[in-house]
């Protein structure tokens, strides 16, 4: 059974390797992170969605906010994305279903052709330097995720308002 991670809540430590090497944390880190959880190598859109990113670098850095990308992917498969992308945020793979589970993503099954594991559908989780998640967004298929430079405008208005975060009740 998956958990549902809550606005305002502490966003869970999990940790995944990095390709390149090392490891990525997925929660706090004393400063506010866009976490995006991808399908993996075998999703075309998600293949769009991440080789979208670097064209908002510099939105990213304005708002001093760090970007990785993970997926359940073998390091090999992830590389393969990495690669095909020229995607430049951090990448983690060997995203485990338990961990997906814990942050409340919805797991599928692959169809034949489609890849050799269980993966995760799309997530994001935007977390503030006090480690709470001001922003998360589920979704059950790959067509339904957040177009990235909305969400940073939304993040820019957060900062600079104090915005609260909302849908805590």
């Amino acid at each position: 059974m998956s958990e549902k991670i809550t606005a305002g809540g502490v966003m869970p430590s999990i940790t995944v390797p990095k390709l390149g090497g090392g490891e990525l944390d997925l929660g706090g880190t004393g400063r506010w992170r866009m976490v995006i959880v991808y399908r993996g190598k075998h999703c075309p859109i998600c293949m769009r969605y991440l080789g979208g990113l670097d064209a908002l670098k510099a939105d990213i850095e304005a708002l001093d906010l760090d970007v990785i990308a993970v997926s359940g992917d073998s390091e090999e498969q992830a590389q393969a994305a990495a690669d095909q992308t020229e995607v430049k945020v951090p990448v983690g793979y060997g995203l485990t279903v338990a961990q997906m589970k814990q942050l409340g993503l919805y797991v599928s099954t692959p169809r034949p052709n489609e890849t050799d594991h269980e993966f995760p559908e799309p997530g994001m989780f935007v977390v503030n330097a006090e480690g709470q998640v001001q922003i998360v967004d589920i979704s059950n298929a790959p067509f339904a995720r957040p177009d990235v430079a909305s969400v940073l405008r939304g993040i820019k208005f957060i900062q600079e308002k104090g915005y609260p975060i909302r849908g805590t009740a």
